[in-house]
């Protein structure tokens, strides 16, 4: 006799805790008050600028060049494809500090999104619960990393229309919250769905935690 059983779950979670009443000043002033963790935010992931001036023999300036790097996220990416390539490891402490920036991201995205009312800690979890387990680099495949970016193509051409709906959804739910300190569950349950397929998405190409291919789904 066979018997049915479910299909595991994908290994990088994302929930975030319902909060019954949402603050009406804080939903109408929030594009102000996100300013300063925008900024922290902003500082530790922005890439860095360089300025090279040409001068001609009078010493007058002639042309400049600008390249600007692809921040710490980009950085860890390329150095992580670089040990999984060529050494087969991945090395728990940035995997740790990657994961905590994308917790701290998330926060901050939620808060925007109007979420939560809650100010985004760096480091307490709050009502975000954001999770993927530590890789076992040895049973990760070598070479795929190095595709991944392409096999998620079809999930970032998905998710750019579904941010499309999120922000529609959230000004209507702004809306709503400014005249009922509610956000509409079924908005609410969309708009973490999206996240949470986002998240899987970043789990599986980015941060390259996993070699399970990412479910089109917002469950």
């Amino acid at each position: 006799m066979s018997e049915n059983t479910a299909a595991p779950a994908y290994p990088a979670t994302l929930e975030i805790d319902y909060q019954d009443r949402l603050g009406r000043a804080s939903t109408i002033f929030r594009v102000i008050l996100i300013i300063p963790i925008a900024i922290i935010l902003w500082i530790l992931t922005s890439g860095s600028e360089t300025i090279t001036q040409r001068v001609n023999g009078s010493g007058e300036v002639v042309g400049s060049t600008t390249s600007t790097g692809a921040g710490i996220v980009g950085a860890l990416f390329v150095v992580t494809v670089l040990m999984l390539l060529f050494q087969k490891r991945y090395p728990k402490w940035w995997f740790d500090f990657n994961l905590a920036l994308m917790r701290f991201i998330n926060r901050v995205g939620i808060y925007f999104l109007l979420l939560t009312d809650r100010y985004p800690s760096t480091e307490d979890e709050q009502n975000l619960h954001l999770d993927v387990p530590y890789p076992d680099a040895q049973r990760l495949n070598r070479g795929l990393p190095l595709v991944k970016w392409f096999l998620a193509i079809p999930h970032y051409f998905i998710l750019f229309f579904l941010y499309i709906a999120v922000f529609v959804v959230t000004v209507i739910a702004w809306f709503a919250i400014i005249f009922t300190g509610r956000y509409p569950m079924a908005f609410f349950t969309f708009v973490v769905g999206v996240l949470r397929w986002s998240w899987r998405v970043h789990a599986y190409a980015i941060l390259l935690a996993t070699d399970r291919y990412p479910p089109f789904s917002l469950d």
